[in-house]
């Protein structure tokens, strides 16, 4: 016995894992498997390891092997959380190709891509799940101790579970309960998901008895006629369609809220609150059997012919021109081939009414993913994408992310979205991009669209690299919206101005009014005024933090920063020099809605911007209630270009234009043409022509009149002679390089030197450094270094080669103390 036990302990293969780490380290580091792992591990799964002295991490495994490491000795893995991969191997590749592209460390990419709950460390803060109740019977014994301590101290740390429990191996244990819905990953606390509830109305059944009905009809005629036309109103809604919102109720009988409430009390009316998806509506069928035009069908057709030779499609259509009904038709073909799909949205809250569609078609088969649904839903639908359960995936940048098995086809849809584009932390990635990679991976398509491409993409079409199809005309016949620009100069010339209305945007508000139409007003600034200054001294409030004033938001009362959250008590005497003569200059979305409250006493107004659509409810509310007509003028920021699409809008009002047009930006009028444009598009979409009124202080700026005379192509052949000649993108690619510091004598040093680095390679591509517009923000002085590269006859991939060592050897230096670089790859 003794000799055979000898003889199977030689026989024992020791393993070592390579693992990803969710920390922006280098390289990966390496682990040895404990024997009875042997036959579990595999790439994609997740382990629990030791790294540092004490810390503990979930880490995906990225390779298996017989090798140890050479330079240190290997740790053992703690434990194995998987019975299956959570990551795909195509998802590892598309994690390596996003590293090495936007030149940062894969745990940095890691950290990017799986939900909290897949990536427990240490210092993750857990807390109960207060909207689940369990029975605590059925929780083991350390689950319930885990649970007990919870109760007492409301939020722990994974460190603080593993000393109540004293063992290592908390992960399982944490899993288990979070599976339960028992426990929540307290970062996602402030952001919990709530259903959409809506009021349902059916008739008590003992009405369906006609004698009952007709007795019924005859006692409310007497005593109350309103009450009568709601039981009215129900039958004939009840004969076209299943369900019938107390909304839609009111609406159709023009009975009040309090008929509908006595019927109820009286018993006639059953109301019931039930969870409705945001993502859609049963009414919302109507659009199921739709036909397309003419011209849709042509567009469909050339699509459909480009993807024969060609992996990337631009779709160039008018605002309303039936983009969303094109991908339906297209997503249907791909699903029906049996392969995935992904639409990728630029703001998904904004979607409303894509989302809803597309729900009407695909039902339970599409998915829906972005960061403001909560820990437990992304995690679940993580495992539904991996079971191929969802067809179809609609999410926000992150969507890229997902552990797609077979992807047929990605649509970005609004692809010159700014909001595509991450800025921090890294990875600094375009999602449309990124898209067009992943699609590669897969053998698949891109549909690129938009009403006002991005240049690159419009000259990646014209170049033949992508196909190019045009849809002119908008859905329906429907004329695009009048556009009447006003001079703001003139007008307070002539004193006809009203705060900061013209007489020609208050007489189409005061008509839209007259015909129950509504109104959106764009000014592209939130908070109430943007500086407070010191008529005597010039004094302005600055931020301690950053290196800007601070914006006065009369909701709060508070002076607030915009970049790091600082706030501070608005003063009423000047702290430079003691004056009381303190005023407000400039003004935001805050001001215009309180400004337009006592123009329009009787106007019901909403606002729609950063401030008011925090909560996870907020902007869905603002959304309802403009399409139930509930609100009558929406003021907002740029949130209002996005995606919205009303019957009744057909007026709007772009308060400042010149604040997008005098931009210091290569890309000004570019982003400026796309801001008018799309905001301008949200008029008059369902059959009546919009008005569109643009206020500015320079009414014959080209980029202006490019908008009226909706000439995309004028402005693109202009803005791409200016590029070529000053070398940007797309002729160019463009590499930033943050050098960040809290010192400004010391950041300079560091950016001088790391310039001159960079010079001795690529000499006059080097530009800077420079401190960027705003130059500290959270205390770190900022300068920036600017490359720029030829796309033709360069490598920019032995470029990134080279300036990582260059980074590498400058952080290996004494002067780089203190210091953080951070390079942004396609920065704009």
């Amino acid at each position: 016995m003794l000799e055979f036990a000898e003889a199977q302990f030689t026989e024992r293969e020791t393993l070592f894992v390579e693992v990803i780490l969710p920390l922006a380290i280098a390289k990966n580091y390496t682990y040895r498997v404990p024997f009875e792992m042997n036959d579990a591990v595999m790439v994609g799964k997740r382990v629990v390891v030791q790294f540092g002295k004490s810390k503990l991490y979930t880490a995906i495994i990225a390779a298996t092997g017989k090798l140890a490491p050479e330079k240190y000795q290997a740790k053992y893995v703690i434990e194995l959380l998987d019975d299956r991969p959570v990551v795909t191997g195509e998802q590892l590749r598309f994690w390596q190709w996003m590293s090495e592209y936007y030149m940062c460390t894969l745990g940095e990419v890691m950290n990017a891509a799986l939900p909290s709950a897949l990536k427990l460390a240490s210092e993750t803060k857990i807390v109960l799940n207060k909207d689940f109740e369990v029975d605590r019977s059925v929780l083991h014994d350390k689950e319930f101790l885990i649970v007990e301590a919870l109760d007492i101290q409301p939020e722990l740390t994974v460190s603080d579970i593993v000393k109540l429990l004293g063992q290592k191996t908390v992960m399982p244990i944490l899993k288990s309960l979070f599976e339960k819905n028992v426990i929540n990953i307290s970062e996602e606390v402030s952001e919990r998901y709530k259903p959409r509830t809506r009021s349902f109305i059916t008739l008590n059944p003992v009405y369906q008895n006609p004698d009952n009905l007709k007795e019924l009809f005859g006692i409310l005629e007497k005593r109350a006629p309103r009450q009568a036309d709601a039981v009215l109103a129900y039958i004939k809604l009840a004969r076209h369609q299943k369900s019938i919102s107390k909304t839609e109720l009111i609406e159709e009988s023009g009975a009040g809220a309090a008929s509908i409430k006595s019927l109820e009390e009286k018993e006639v009316f059953i109301i019931e609150e039930k969870n409705v998806s945001r993502l859609f509506f049963e009414e919302e069928e109507l659009y199921s059997n739709f036909e397309l035009s003419e011209k849709q069908n042509v567009a469909l057709n050339e699509v459909k012919e480009h993807f024969n030779k060609m992996d990337v499609v631009l779709l160039h259509g008018v605002t309303s021109s039936g983009k969303t009904q094109i991908y339906i038709r297209i997503i249907e073909e791909i699903i029906n081939s049996g392969r995935q799909v992904l639409y990728l949205l630029p703001e998904i809250a904004l979607t409303t009414h894509i989302i809803e569609r597309l729900r009407v078609y695909f039902g339970a088969s599409i998915g829906i993913y972005h960061s403001r649904f909560n820990d437990n839903e992304r995690v679940e639908v993580w495992q539904k994408v991996i079971t191929k359960e969802y067809k179809v995936l609609l999410g926000a940048r992150s969507a890229v992310f997902l552990p797609f098995n077979d992807l047929g086809l990605i649509i970005v849809d609004e692809e010159h979205e700014t909001s595509y584009k991450q800025f921090d932390p890294a990875p600094r990635y375009n999602a449309r991009d990124a898209a067009i990679f992943l699609a590669n991976m897969h053998k698949g398509k891109v549909l690129l669209g938009s009403a006002t491409p991005s240049f690159e993409s419009y000259y990646n079409a014209r170049i033949h690299k992508y196909g190019l199809v045009e849809l002119n005309e908008r859905y329906g016949g429907v004329k695009l919206p009048e556009i009447e620009v006003v001079s703001i100069g003139l007008e307070t010339k002539q004193k006809t101005m009203q705060s900061h209305f013209s007489s020609v945007l208050m007489a189409d508000i005061n008509m839209a009014l007259e015909k129950k139409e509504q109104v959106i007003l764009f000014q592209n600034r939130r908070g109430y005024a943007p500086l407070l200054i010191c008529k005597i001294c010039a004094y302005t409030p600055k931020c301690i933090n950053c290196d800007v004033s601070l914006t006065y938001h009369k909701s709060s009362g508070k002076l607030h920063c915009h970049y790091c959250g600082y706030k501070d008590d608005s003063p009423k005497i000047c702290p430079a020099c003691g004056s009381t003569h303190l005023e407000y200059k400039g003004f935001g979305t805050e001001k215009i809605e309180d400004d337009l409250a006592m123009l329009l006493p009787d106007a019901r107004l909403a606002r729609m911007d950063l401030d008011t659509t925090r909560s996870r409810n907020s902007l869905q509310t603002i959304l309802n209630n403009l399409e139930e007509k509930k609100i009558d003028i929406l003021v907002g920021t740029q949130m209002v270009a996005k995606g919205l699409d009303f019957s009744d809008v057909t007026v709007i009002g772009i308060i400042n234009a010149d604040s997008l047009l005098k931009f210091p930006d290569y890309r000004a009028n570019e982003r400026s043409y796309q801001m008018l444009a799309q905001v301008s598009g949200r008029a008059g979409r369902r059959g009546k022509q919009g008005k569109v009124v643009i206020q500015t202080y320079d009414p014959a700026h080209r980029v202006i009149r490019q908008v009226i005379e909706n000439d995309y192509k004028g402005l693109y052949f202009t803005e791409m002679e200016e590029r070529r000649s000053f070398k940007y993108p797309p002729f160019y690619r463009i590499i930033n390089l943050d050098i960040k510091h809290k010192d400004p004598e010391i950041v300079h040093n560091q950016s001088v030197y790391l310039a001159n680095e960079l010079r001795k390679q690529f000499d006059d591509r080097v530009i800077g450094p420079q401190p960027p517009m705003v130059s500290r923000i959270r205390n770190y002085y900022i300068q920036t270094i600017m490359l720029k590269f030829e796309k033709d006859g360069v490598s920019i991939n032995k470029v990134k080669g080279v300036i990582r060592d260059i980074i590498t050897q400058f952080q290996t230096t004494r002067l780089s103390k203190g210091s953080i670089v951070q390079p942004d790859v396609d920065p704009y």
